[in-house]
């Protein structure tokens, strides 16, 4: 850390804030506990222009922690409704409940305590309790872990546990005691305004002289994204056996990919397609191959082969017997549970049936 001036940060910072913060947006006006958090939940996924209105709605309909926790869940979803998350203000209305039941009514000032209500990760209780009360917490949202990452060329992906965990020791060393509200609010506005995702503005930046990413001259590097995993890929022959509009679906064993749904029969490899043909009874059949592709897993490509097997008999007992297997009727689909790439492929235009009326020549 030798090369950057920890002892200023918080200086530069503040000075900043005092000409170019944003100080008169409406969760800054009669600021409590209730009306901070409620802006902070409603910025966690969303752009400060979208939430004002919505904001000032909210406000006007549950004015307080009661008002919102006496209300029918559907009215909160109302209110919410073109924020998105939706999960935000199901949290939200269950908090309300929990400070109605277990606080009183009053919104909790112990960090512990507000981080102990469902929706509130440190991060956000800090900000609460800082920027209503002025209570000196630290805070590490998404604009914040930018500016600390850059400034200090921080390896890594944030949502590792070990860079976040070095992030909150940064963080809480920074955090001045005194003037700790105006520092969390300019380190929120420095990520949204200047040290934005793309394009940052390092020439309008108070802590660019000592800022590592911009002296390595990259600091649109900063922070690291999330290592991607690279993933197998396997080989799946699909057997679509036809007989007229039917097709031959067998269902999954309840375990593994696609459990308990139909799929069309499926090997590794060609060598094993006749040994499977036999294993239902259809000696010597030719095959087509139809267009191929790849469905993905969470942990894995699947790059499936499909191949087109016409039965001009009708099939044997054998094949109608198995409680597994099913003759799917393209004129009338069973209503059964069908998989992803077996869906795909029932829409192939080379297996509709053909839908003229038949007629006697």
């Amino acid at each position: 850390m030798s090369h950057s001036d920890n002892t200023t940060f918080a200086t530069r910072i503040l000075d900043w804030y005092q000409i170019h913060g944003r100080k008169t947006l409406p969760w800054q006006q009669d600021k409590t506990p209730y009306r901070v958090w409620v802006s902070e939940i409603m910025l966690q996924q969303t752009q400060v222009a979208t939430v004002i209105p919505y904001y000032e709605r909210f406000m006007a309909r549950f004015p307080d922690v009661l008002a919102l926790a006496n209300a029918p869940i559907d009215e909160v979803l109302h209110h919410w409704t073109g924020l998105g998350y939706y999960a935000r203000a199901r949290n939200l209305h269950k908090a309300a409940q929990q400070i109605r039941d277990l606080h009183g009514g009053l919104f909790p000032e112990q960090l512990e305590e507000v981080m102990a209500l469902p929706g509130i990760g440190r991060s956000t209780a800090g900000a609460v309790l800082s920027l209503s009360l002025g209570q000196p917490h630290a805070i590490l949202d998404g604009n914040v872990k930018r500016v600390l990452t850059r400034w200090l060329a921080l390896a890594g992906w944030p949502g590792q546990k070990q860079v976040e965990h070095d992030l909150w020791e940064l963080a809480t060393r920074l955090t001045p005691r005194v003037g700790v509200a105006q520092y969390n609010q300019a380190m929120m506005d420095m990520g949204a305004t200047v040290c934005t995702r793309s394009k940052p503005a390092c020439e309008r930046c108070p802590v660019q002289a000592d800022c590592q990413g911009l002296s390595q001259g990259n600091p649109t590097a900063y922070p690291h994204s999330k290592p991607k995993k690279s993933i197998p890929a396997r080989n799946g022959i699909m057997l679509i056996i036809r007989h007229g509009d039917h097709l031959l679906l067998e269902k999954r064993p309840p375990q593994g990919i696609w459990g308990g749904l139909y799929c069309f029969p499926q090997v590794e490899s060609l060598t094993e397609v006749t040994g499977r043909l036999r294993e239902l009874g259809l000696e010597d059949a030719a095959y087509q191959e139809l267009a191929g592709f790849r469905h993905t897993f969470s942990h894995f490509h699947l790059d499936i082969r499909p191949l087109l097997i016409e039965m001009a008999v009708p099939p044997a007992p054998l094949l109608m017997e198995a409680d597994t297997r099913l003759w799917y009727n393209l004129r009338h689909p069973a209503e059964v549970g069908l998989a992803a790439a077996t869906a795909r492929l029932l829409a192939y235009p080379d297996l509709q049936p053909d839908l003229q009326p038949q007629r006697s020549t």
